[in-house]
């Protein structure tokens, strides 16, 4: 990972990257294990692999988000495959994706992670930094979610 010129941002797109890379482990973990999904109205829930493309998908929109409210360029991150092919794919837009997310926000100040907030799609106000810390989150709850699913399995079994 190469120089910052604010160090948080740095550790925050560590920190993404660690976690992506722990969820998708994670993933294929609980889709050997035979895990299934809890009933849910939420779209991101119909299935694991709508379960995989979704952080995949969601971390392509924060740095996109995040490029566009600091009037950076695109940081060009190809489509999330579709979930026809998105288990198979996994690993290589993984890669892709991590390697985008560490480009385009070496050179930022620091007060520009902090000097004002947007909203989000879902109307949340969030200073840039904050959505680095959401990015950082988002594969951790899912990953715990997968987890505890495990575990309740494997409780079923004895």
């Amino acid at each position: 990972m190469k120089e910052y010129s604010y160090g948080g941002a740095r550790a925050l797109i560590a920190l993404h990257e660690q976690h992506m890379r722990s969820y998708l482990e994670t993933w294929r973990k609980a889709k050997k294990a035979g895990v299934t999904l809890p009933q849910t109205t939420d779209p991101s829930y119909k299935s694991m692999e709508t379960l995989l493309r979704h952080p995949l998908k969601s971390s392509r929109w924060y740095i996109t988000w995040i490029c566009q409210k600091l009037e950076l360029p695109d940081p060009g991150i190809d489509p999330v495959p579709e979930l026809e092919h998105i288990e198979q794919s996994a690993d290589k837009f993984l890669a892709h994706l991590l390697e985008r997310w560490d480009l385009p926000l070496r050179d930022v100040p620091e007060d520009r992670f902090f000097d004002r907030t947007y909203a989000s799609n879902w109307e949340t106000e969030y200073c840039i930094e904050g959505m680095l810390e959401h990015a950082v989150m988002h594969p951790i709850r899912h990953e715990f979610q997968l987890v505890n699913l495990m575990k309740s399995l494997e409780g079923k079994k004895k």
